[in-house]
Parts: C-alpha cells; sequence; structure tokens
C-alpha cells in the first residue's frame, strides 16, 4: 500500500486524522470502527479505511491490504460484540441509488436484532 491518502475535505479523513474527535470501538494498522450516529439496529458501527477510497468501485487489487484490514475489523468488532452466534450483517453501501452518504469506503456493521430481505 502507498502512504496513506487523506481528503482534506471528507469527513471520515478528519475522524481518522483527529480533526474531529471520535472514540474508536476498535482500531487496527488500516482502519478504524466507530459507532454509526443514525443507527438502523441496536448495534451499528462503521469500519472505515485509515486511507481514503472514495467508494468500493474505486478499490484497486493495490487496496487488497485496506479492504481485508476493514473487514477484518468489522468481523473482530462483531465478534467483541457477541453478535458471532446471533448473526449480524455487514453492508456496504455505492453510488447514489446504493445509498452511499459518505465518499470514503465504509462497511456497516449491524446486530442485535433479526435482518430482513430485501433490505430497502
Amino acid at each position: 500500500m502507498s502512504k496513506p491518502f487523506t481528503d482534506p475535505n471528507c469527513i471520515f479523513c478528519k475522524m481518522v486524522s483527529g480533526e474531529i474527535p471520535v472514540k474508536p470501538l476498535l482500531e487496527n494498522s488500516h482502519a478504524i470502527v466507530i459507532a454509526d450516529i443514525n443507527p438502523q439496529a441496536p448495534i451499528h458501527a462503521l469500519a472505515i479505511p485509515k486511507h481514503h477510497v472514495p467508494s468500493f468501485a474505486a478499490l484497486t487489487p493495490a487496496d487488497a491490504d485496506i479492504l481485508t484490514s476493514v473487514m477484518f475489523a468489522a468481523g473482530e468488532f462483531a465478534r467483541s460484540q457477541g453478535l458471532d452466534s446471533s448473526g449480524y450483517r455487514l453492508n456496504i453501501n455505492h453510488g447514489v441509488n446504493g445509498g452511499q452518504t459518505v465518499g470514503h469506503l465504509h462497511v456497516h456493521i449491524l446486530g442485535g436484532r433479526k435482518m430482513t430481505w430485501p433490505p430497502g
């Protein structure tokens, strides 16, 4: 991976850099997990890469370690909340029609209730 890239206009980059204070629920070398400010389940957190990637579609093969770290962080957080036995949902939104509201790749971790299908 190249050196971490941040976008000075990105709210998630500002959180990762400490410019906007957040309390990470979990952190690894490439990702942080924070609580979602608009929870849609009893447990709803976001796994956010420390490196700015605008969306899932912007990932390249060179970003494999970023995506792997984000997914491992999501799984580790879910386990720490005891969700591995009951189940949980990981969700990545892409683009306007996909529901992406922040232009920085992130994974929603939702649990603590039965999820329905289709999701929305």
